[in-house]
């Protein structure tokens, strides 16, 4: 097989994910039955990482019901020629054809990228609108929204490949001009951040009610360079800025991302790969902060495969969620595992 010749995209934020390291430990699936949702992948083949269909399908096949999954942009298999600006739309063509390889029944019963989440630079502003409409179109029913992730730090050790990301971004004119074009299109903004951030989000947020934004990965706590050592306090901050941007109705978050090393976590140091029981008691602090502020019907567990397989297997992961989530009840559990997701991104389930 042809080895792919793009370039590695490495953020610093994760480890690489380790197949003999992750076999070392493996566990019985926790409520096997559960129709789970997957609001939060990626695929890529860039830099000797390689995590397509082939490999994403064999995590879903270790235990868990997955029924459906959402692909979140990665910038992957953009197109190489072009006008810059619609480069983007070349990854929702790939994804909608992953998810109609998925629709042949050939990978297994989840529908695979049923929801496609792209990117499109709304620094264009107005200009980014026909960008939007082309991955309308690209996404062939299926395309939901769009991430233009906004993490910035001036440590360079926390910011890593964000490092020439714009200082403020989400309070930028331009942008939210650009930010303006989504809701009268249908689509959904999912914002990847650093906690430091969630506040100029909070303000899109009060500033455009009608468009619906997902907050990724808890917020992007912080635990590297100089915020490491500084858990509590850091945490604290976190804390009420989670409370504060989750009064804004039209925002959802993401339960996950927990498994990258931008947390502080050394899990992937470790000579054995954590159990769930490790997990749920490393990540319940933020996981229960999230579900109390947002409430299950705007709260949804996420894989983030493969950046938090750097830490832990894709059984692993969910049998942790399971466990933080267990006091919950039915109608609970059901919106945290599939229903939120669900309606977040539209899919139809069943």
């Amino acid at each position: 097989m042809a080895a792919s010749t793009a370039p590695a995209s490495k953020s610093g934020l994760y480890a690489d994910p380790r197949e003999d390291w992750l076999a070392l430990h493996t566990e019985d699936i926790i409520d096997p039955e559960r129709p789970i949702v997957d609001p939060h992948h990626h695929l890529w083949d860039r830099g000797g990482q390689r995590y397509l269909i082939e490999e994403f399908v064999a995590d879903l096949a270790s235990g868990h019901n997955i029924v459906a999954t959402v692909y979140v942009e990665a910038r992957s298999m953009y197109r190489a020629a072009g006008p810059e600006a619609f480069r983007p739309v070349g990854e929702v063509e790939f994804v909608n054809g992953v998810a109609a390889m998925s629709a042949s029944g050939g990978y297994g019963p989840a529908a695979i990228c049923a929801g496609i989440v792209g990117h499109a630079n709304l620094l264009l502003g107005d200009a980014a609108r026909p960008v939007l409409e082309a991955e309308i179109i690209a996404g062939g029913g299926r395309f939901r929204g769009i991430r233009h992730s906004s993490p910035w730090d001036g440590d360079p050790e926390v910011a890593g490949i964000y490092a020439m990301r714009p200082k403020g971004l989400l309070l930028d004119p331009v942008f939210r001009k650009g930010f303006s074009c989504l809701a009268p299109l249908g689509l959904s903004f999912d914002a990847w951040l650093f906690h430091p951030q969630i506040g100029d989000l909070a303000d899109l947020a009060r500033t455009f009610p009608d468009t619906g934004i997902v907050l990724d990965h808890c917020g992007g706590p912080i635990g590297l360079g100089s915020y490491a050592g500084r858990r509590d306090e850091i945490f604290a901050g976190w804390k009420k800025s989670i409370q504060d941007i989750a009064a804004c109705r039209n925002v959802s978050v993401k339960l996950g991302g927990l498994a990258m090393r931008l947390l502080g976590y050394d899990f992937h140091e470790r000579p054995m790969p954590p159990s769930s029981e490790q997990l749920a008691a490393a990540w319940r602090p933020t996981i229960e902060t999230c579900i109390e502020a947002f409430g299950p019907e705007r709260s949804m567990f996420e894989s983030n495969f493969p950046p938090d397989k750097g830490q832990c297997s894709y059984q692993v992961i969910f049998n942790a969620f399971k466990r933080i989530s267990a006091h919950y009840g039915e109608a609970e559990k059901t919106a945290l595992f599939s229903g939120t997701a669900a309606k977040v991104y539209g899919l139809q389930l069943g």
